[in-house]
C-alpha cells in the first residue's frame, strides 16, 4: 500500500495552518485515483511563540510534533521525515503559498519513476511571487543548470515529494531555509530521477520571514560550496580556463607587439603583463586543484557521482592524465626559450630585445613544473581510488571506470 506522509513545518503560522492543513487532507480522494491509498499530514510546530500548536492540533486528522525552541525551517522538516511513516514523503509550506491540490499529480510522476518531484512556481500558470524573489529564483535556478549540467527551473521551491529510500542520498541537509536548494544540488549530483511539475503559487497569509539579502546570500553560498563537494572541477577549472584564456590573449598581444618592433611597454603595457601572469599562473593551479579535489570527492564517496568540467568526458584519458608531458613540455620549451634568451644576452643583446622573452620562460617553467607536481598527485589519488573500487565487493567494474573516468574535462 502506497502512504504519503506531507510534512508541513511552522513557526508563528496561526492564521494559515489550520487552513492548509485541512486543504491537505482533502486531497485523499484524488491521491487514490493516482494509486495513493493513504495520507498522513504531520505539521512540525517549530517552537512557535503564537498559537500556531493549539490551531493545528484542533484539525481532525493532523499529527502534531512540537520543537521546544525554533530550531529552523529545515530543521522542522528533517523532523518531520524522520517520523513519517510514508513510501512517499511531500513537504510544503505553512502560509498557503503552495497548492496542496497539486500533490496527486507530483506523486502521479513519483509513482512513474522519478526519485524527486519539484513542484515548480516558476514555471505554472499562475504566479504572484514578488518581483525580487522572481529575479532571485530565476538566478539561483540558471546558477544551478549552469553548475549541475541540467535544467532547472524551480531550485529553491517548497513543495516537493520524494521517495522514502532516497533520504540517504540527500542527507546531510542543513536546518535552515537553504535546505531545499541544497536538496536540489545533492539530487543533481547523487544521479537521482528528478522531475518539475508546474504549480502556482499565491501570496502569503501573514508576514514573510524571508530575507532576501540575507537569506539569497545563505542560499548562493549553499549552492556553491554543495556543488564543490561533489564536483569541484566544474566550478575551480571553470575559473581556471577562464584565467589561462586571459593570460594567453595578454601573451598574444604582448608577442605581436614585440614582433611589430614595440621594445617597451607604457602603464597600460604593464598592467596588461602583470594581470597576464596572475591569471596564468592563478589559472593553471584552479584547474589543477579542481581535477585533484575531483579525485578526493570520488574516492570519499562511495559509489559513482555526477563530476566532469563540461558534464561528460571530452578526451580519453581525462586532460588530467595528460598534465605530465603537458608539464615536461612546458618545462622544455621555458628551458629552451630561456637558454637562448641568455646566451644572446651575453652576446650583447639588449634587455629591450630580450626581457619579454625571459618573462615567457619563466612563466612557462613554473607552469611545467606546476603540472608535473599534479600530475604526480593525481597518479597517486588513481591509485589509491583504483584500490577503493577494487576492494567494495558491491561496486562492479562498470561502476568503478565510471568513477574514476568521469572526473574532470
Amino acid at each position: 500500500m502506497t502512504v504519503l506522509s506531507v510534512v508541513i513545518p511552522a513557526y508563528n503560522e496561526e492564521h494559515g495552518i489550520a487552513d492548509i492543513a485541512r486543504r491537505v487532507l482533502e486531497i485523499q480522494r484524488p491521491l487514490r485515483e493516482v494509486g495513493v491509498e493513504d495520507l498522513e499530514v504531520l505539521v512540525v510546530d517549530d517552537g512557535s511563540r503564537d498559537g500556531t500548536a493549539h490551531r493545528a492540533e484542533a484539525v481532525p486528522g493532523v499529527r502534531l510534533i512540537r520543537h521546544p525552541r525554533n530550531a529552523g525551517y529545515g530543521a522542522a522538516l528533517k523532523t518531520g521525515f524522520f517520523e513519517a511513516k510514508g513510501d512517499l514523503i511531500g513537504f510544503l509550506d505553512a502560509d498557503g503559498t503552495y497548492p496542496p491540490e497539486a500533490f496527486p499529480q507530483l506523486c502521479q510522476v513519483a509513482m512513474n519513476g522519478a526519485d524527486l518531484v519539484i513542484g515548480s512556481r516558476m514555471s505554472g500558470a499562475r504566479s504572484r511571487m514578488p518581483l525580487t524573489r522572481r529575479v532571485g529564483n530565476h538566478f539561483f535556478a540558471g546558477l544551478l543548470s549552469l553548475l549541475g549540467h541540467q535544467r532547472v527551473t524551480d531550485s529553491a521551491s517548497g513543495m516537493r515529494v520524494f521517495r522514502r529510500g532516497v533520504l540517504d542520498r540527500l542527507y546531510p541537509l542543513p536546518d535552515g531555509l537553504n535546505l531545499t536548494p541544497v536538496m536540489s544540488v545533492r539530487a543533481i549530483h547523487e544521479g537521482l530521477r528528478t522531475a518539475e511539475v508546474p504549480i502556482t503559487y499565491d501570496e502569503r497569509i501573514g508576514r514573510s520571514k524571508l530575507s532576501v539579502v540575507r537569506d539569497g546570500s545563505l542560499f548562493l553560498r549553499s549552492i556553491i560550496w554543495t556543488v564543490l563537494s561533489y564536483n569541484p572541477v566544474r566550478i575551480l577549472g571553470g575559473l581556471g580556463l577562464v584565467g589561462t584564456g586571459a593570460a594567453l590573449a595578454v601573451g598574444l598581444g604582448l608577442l605581436g607587439l614585440r614582433l611589430s618592433g614595440v621594445t617597451s611597454l607604457g602603464g597600460w603595457g604593464i598592467a596588461a603583463l602583470f594581470a597576464g601572469a596572475v591569471a596564468g599562473l592563478g589559472g593553471v593551479s584552479l584547474f589543477s586543484l579542481g581535477a585533484t579535489f575531483n579525485y578526493l570527492v570520488a574516492l570519499l564517496h562511495k559509489r559513482p557521482i555526477r563530476q566532469g568540467l563540461f558534464g561528460r568526458p571530452l578526451f580519453n584519458p581525462p586532460l588530467e592524465h595528460h598534465f605530465g608531458w603537458l608539464g615536461a613540455v612546458g618545462l622544455a620549451a621555458g628551458v629552451l626559450v630561456g637558454g637562448v634568451s641568455l646566451a644572446l644576452g651575453v652576446r650583447g643583446w639588449s634587455v629591450d630585445r630580450l626581457w619579454l622573452y625571459l618573462m615567457g620562460s619563466s612563466g612557462m617553467i613554473l607552469l611545467g613544473v606546476q603540472l608535473v607536481i599534479f600530475w604526480i598527485l593525481l597518479r597517486v589519488l588513481d591509485e589509491l581510488s583504483q584500490r577503493e573500487s577494487s576492494s567494495d565487493a558491491g561496486t562492479s567494474g562498470a561502476e568503478a571506470r565510471e568513477a574514476r573516468d568521469g572526473r574532470s574535462a
